[in-house]
């Protein structure tokens, strides 16, 4: 939707932007169950980077808003990161507001990690961006220390009021690398976040908005192990950012 506004080649490359997100994202994650991806297109005369801004829409099909430039080429678009990040929050449910730090920490790590297996970084780029962005969110975090309440389900509910997104993306992000080292450690039936997400969203995402703890016992029932729901109480109050070791970071 939104195709009309653009003329016959710019429509020819905005369909295969498309078209690669879609199946990039699928090679990692497999193939959404739901019939259709509802793509609404808006498409920016003015923009300072290709992909300025995009969400998903929630509703019987589940889609993605997208504003873009329409005169980026098609190696821009696909080099950008949000396609990537918005298709992969469709193999989630919408989780309440105080738990969005897990639903925006997996889509991000999951954005990278589909990046990687379609050639668009490398493994190494990949590292390079995950440690940039953990850098990034504890020094939010140490900005956002003076609150009063600093625990980060709190500030995940006051994200944007609060500036907080670095804080809130990559405490998601450290909590899901973390649970990935977890998961080798214990040689579950699932070994990483992208395999257990896939049979996740095949078998089991929910319809409706859900808790993040809800959300967590699916994977722990999934996975066969308790450790998204111990991991989810260790760090739904902490007012630090997670300190990573470089164990964590080789489980990935």
């Amino acid at each position: 939707m939104g195709l009309s506004e653009l003329n016959e080649a710019q429509q020819i490359k905005v369909k295969s932007w498309i078209n690669h997100g879609l199946d990039a994202t699928e090679k990692t994650l497999g193939p959404l169950i739901q019939k259709a991806v509802p793509i609404y297109l808006k498409p920016q005369y003015f923009a300072f980077e290709a992909v300025p801004w995009a969400e998903v829409t929630r509703g019987e099909l589940d889609g993605v808003e997208l504003q873009f430039s329409r005169y980026s080429s098609l190696k821009q678009l696909k080099n950008d990161w949000t396609l990537y990040h918005e298709l992969a929050h469709l193999y989630h449910p919408l989780l309440d507001y105080k738990d969005f730090w897990l639903t925006e920490g997996l889509a991000t790590l999951l954005q990278n990690q589909i990046m990687k297996d379609s050639g668009i970084i490398t493994y190494d780029n990949m590292m390079m961006r995950l440690k940039a962005g953990l850098e990034r969110g504890q020094s939010n975090t140490y900005r956002l220390s003076h609150l009063q309440d600093a625990r980060l389900a709190s500030v995940s509910s006051n994200m944007w009021q609060l500036n907080a997104q670095q804080r809130v993306y990559w405490s998601g992000v450290a909590f899901f690398i973390e649970a990935q080292y977890q998961l080798k450690l214990q040689q579950a039936q699932y070994q990483t976040i992208a395999e257990l997400i896939k049979a996740y969203q095949s078998c089991c995402k929910a319809s409706e908005q859900q808790s993040g703890r809800q959300f967590l016992m699916e994977l722990d029932k999934l996975s066969k192990t308790a450790l998204f729901s111990n991991l989810y109480l260790k760090y739904k109050n902490r007012t630090d950012f997670p300190k990573l070791k470089q164990k964590h970071l080789n489980a990935l």
